[in-house]
């Protein structure tokens, strides 16, 4: 309980109990530089690592192999008597893999630049790594090569923040041959190990390095293998020997070869477009997650790197939406991962409520401990309506009525919770407001603690119904009654559900309008009901759900594509005339690849099809000055204060939902849905994108090709 006149806040949502803090979700980032603006990461699965340019991770920082959030290794430096290389230049190969290219420092008895040395390094249960060195000075050289290895069992959670000292608990029983380190770590129920096993083996132990004593004459090459298995509780992973570029090469029966050669290909006149979708479509293979549920194999994204490989509710949801012209079996695997775990009772520690959709899965010892509530974590308000929007959306591409019914009892639940539990005001809203000391304080995509406040900057208090979760619940509404019409055979239900999104659009039209500044949408109502004035981007998910009368749709958009609002490289999540207003304040002004795909989408929705593509336009650019990928967020500086993008400093890379952006701009321009059993395109391509061929495109059973130019477009079965 707060004391008489202390308001809980997002910021400080336990403002009265000592023991209370900010879970952080890793939505506040302000992370050391240590690793430097070339770090280098490597992802597949559940496993990542973060190293510097020269492939070192040096103790103490952010840096190391991590899986299933737990860092195995949190030391990887590479030396020629103990100096560190020199970095002539590096970088990420595949999503898997990267190479650096470096050579030894100038030493007493060797100048620099004498001995070349290769680093090539693949992740995929755990880690392997091939260094070779080349020597081409005149004289013979002895020198000593050591890596030295460390590891600190700590959680993600521990890795962004700090966390406790493990090394009295580590157990170390390091081969004698001197070819394997081993490290071993258990906590109750909790366990890990790694080893680091070398080939050929070292001259040396060294404590926890390995020491080669190396003689070379010129022209002399060496070679060293590095394979590291780890162990998570009973759970063995080994890591296989690679060749750069196997996620190409793999046999054909891998999963993810099968996975990336079932998506459609793309033809486009547009260079940019093109190498937008092929990157993204590598990236999304690179978060790629197998479960398994009831007996049945589903696949599903992690959210992004290097603190979200996980699974998100929200961005699950959200990327599952973005992609599913892709293929619906991302969007099948996170229907049924979110409906397994689906509330069925009441959780303070976890947020939890029944028929609620998580927000977040953790497996790292914290968690598994009970000190974190993240086995699932549910302080999520919308993700209960974008799983509902979802299965619509999924139903509707295949045509799979089995699903559907199968689904149903979720979906009611999740409809039980939106009017039962979800509106915290008793307005018709649904709000949030953590129970949790260990809680979120902000429960939307905003998550951080400052990423909803007023125009004049005061933090609101709580409970919070934010604006789009409200568009989220109109839209679910209205699509879960096309299926109380269809497969479950329902009709009063859907009369239900139509005639409850009539009166939330009306009374939300009603409570969130803001007729200031030339009139606009608040982000949120307040614990008091009173609307939260700042102008912010969530207007633009507004009209992608369709609670917009069109009236104001125009006004809308019209203050989405503002100087105010637009930066020239995307719509800010903030406007500079708000007081909050920070180019690089993680949502109080970057620009987010994913925000902007959805605010794409709500003005093409409105037949504002020349400010989509505008959106897309500048976004596809931006894309092109980081190899064609688009991050987590960019600074939201305005486009004359430089040539490019100014990135955002600690944005996920890649991350799910942004690599998802590109797919539904592509969706946005050729109007691709998917309507009454059959797909629509109603194209809407400026000359400068050319002609748009979208081969192999599955839906309902088959495959389709879209081909469109300008305003024409057809929809032929694909041979």
């Amino acid at each position: 309980m707060t004391a008489a006149g202390s308001r809980r806040t997002p910021a400080q949502p336990w403002p009265d109990s000592a023991a209370a803090r900010i879970a952080s979700s890793g939505a506040c980032r302000d992370l050391p530089p240590e690793l430097g603006p070339d770090a280098v990461s490597v992802l597949e699965g559940r496993t990542f690592m973060f190293s510097n340019a020269a492939g070192d991770v040096p103790k103490g920082s952010i840096g190391g192999l991590v899986h299933d959030d737990t860092r195995f290794l949190d030391r990887w430096e590479l030396t020629i008597d103990d100096l560190p290389l020199l970095v002539l230049g590096s970088g990420t190969v595949d999503a898997f893999s990267a190479a650096f290219f470096l050579a030894n420092a100038a030493l007493p008895t060797l100048p620099a630049n004498r001995v070349g040395v290769r680093r090539q390094r693949f992740v995929g249960d755990g880690l392997y790594e091939r260094i070779e060195l080349r020597y081409f000075g005149i004289e013979p050289v002895e020198f000593r090569l050591r890596l030295l290895v460390g590891t600190d069992f700590a959680d993600l959670f521990e890795i962004k923040e700090s966390g406790r000292d493990r090394s009295t608990e580590i157990v170390r029983s390091h081969e004698p041959d001197r070819s394997v380190l081993c490290f071993a770590y258990r906590n109750g129920d909790y366990s890990a190990a790694v080893r680091v096993r070398a080939d050929p083996a070292a001259d040396e132990l060294d404590g926890d390095s390995l020491v080669w004593r190396l003689r070379m004459s010129r022209g002399q090459a060496w070679r060293c293998e590095l394979r590291v298995p780890l162990r998570c509780g009973d759970e063995d992973l080994i890591p296989v020997a690679r060749t750069f570029g196997d996620v190409f090469e793999r046999d054909t029966e891998d999963p993810s070869t099968r996975w990336l050669a079932a998506k459609p290909m793309l033809h486009a006149t547009s260079d940019r477009l093109v190498a937008a979708y092929r990157k993204s479509t590598a990236d999304l293979v690179s978060m790629r997650i197998e479960k398994r549920i009831r007996g049945e194999p589903v696949v599903l994204l992690a959210a992004g790197l290097p603190w979200f490989m996980t699974i998100f509710g929200r961005d699950s949801l959200i990327t599952s939406y973005q992609t599913v012209a892709l293929g619906p079996d991302v969007a099948r695997g996170a229907l049924l991962v979110l409906a397994a775990h689906q509330a069925r009772d009441h959780d303070d520690f976890t947020d939890r409520e029944p028929g609620k959709i998580f927000h977040e899965f953790r497996s790292g010892e914290l968690t598994q401990l009970g000190l974190k509530p993240y086995q699932p974590y549910y302080g999520g308000a919308d993700t209960t309506s974008l799983w509902l929007l979802l299965l619509s959306e999924y139903w509707r591409w295949t045509g799979d009525d089995g699903l559907a019914v199968e689904l149903r009892p979720n979906a009611e639940a999740a409809l039980r919770w939106i009017d039962e539990f979800g509106d915290l005001h008793g307005r018709g809203y649904v709000g949030y407001a953590t129970r949790s000391l260990e809680g979120l304080g902000n429960q939307c995509w905003r998550d951080s603690g400052d990423g909803v406040q007023f125009a004049d900057g005061t933090i609101p208090a709580l409970p919070i119904a934010t604006c789009e979760t409200q568009g989220y619940t109109y839209d679910a509404k209205l699509r879960i009654a096309e299926l109380a019409d269809g497969p479950w055979r329902d009709p009063e239900l859907a009369r239900r559900l139509r005639a409850e999104a009539a009166a939330l659009r009306d009374r939300f039209n009603r409570d969130f309008w803001v007729p200031e500044r030339g009139g606009y949408y608040a982000v949120g109502l307040d614990g008091d009901g009173r609307p939260i004035d700042s102008m912010t981007s969530n207007m633009g998910h507004l009209l992608w759900s369709g609670i917009v009368p069109p009236d104001r749709a125009r006004l809308v958009a019209d203050q989405l594509m503002s100087d105010e609002m637009f930066s020239g490289w995307g719509v800010r999540t903030l406007s500079t005339d708000d007081r909050g207003y920070n180019p690089i304040g993680y949502h109080l002004g970057t620009v987010w690849p994913h925000d902007n795909a959805i605010i794409a989408a709500g003005l093409a929705r409105y037949g504002r099809h020349d400010d989509a593509y505008r959106i897309i336009s500048a976004m596809l650019e931006a894309s092109s000055y980081s190899e064609h990928r688009l991050p987590e967020a960019f600074s939201g500086y305005d486009r004359t204060f430089g040539r490019r993008p100014v990135p955002y400093p600690t944005a996920c890379n890649p991350q799910a939902w942004a690599s998802g952006a590109p797919l539904l701009f592509l969706r946005t321009l050729l109007g691709l849905d998917a309507v009454d059993g059959r797909l629509v395109v109603e194209p809407h391509l400026p000359d400068t994108l050319g002609r748009v061929r979208l081969l192999g495109v599955p839906a309902f059973g088959r495959r389709w090709n879209i081909e469109a130019e300008g305003t024409h477009g057809e929809v032929l079965p694909a041979a």
